[in-house]
């Protein structure tokens, strides 16, 4: 079961692209930004990209 929920605020996302660079769990799509995968084991580099988010988009939460 996965332990971590990955989500994106599509009406904050400004679509700067900085997730993408940082972690190869985002894409792009069209002009916003969206998790690969929204449910994983490890946390890894998901949460570097929500701290590299300009404007704090990406929320990063441990499953209950």
């Amino acid at each position: 079961m996965a332990k971590f929920t990955v989500e994106v605020d599509e009406k904050t996302c400004i679509g700067c692209g900085a997730c993408t660079v940082t972690c190869d769990n985002f894409t792009m799509e069209g002009d916003k930004a969206k998790p690969v995968k929204s449910e994983v084991d490890e946390i890894g580099c998901n949460q570097e990209a929500a701290d590299s988010c300009p404007v704090s988009a990406i929320k990063v939460t441990k499953k209950e």
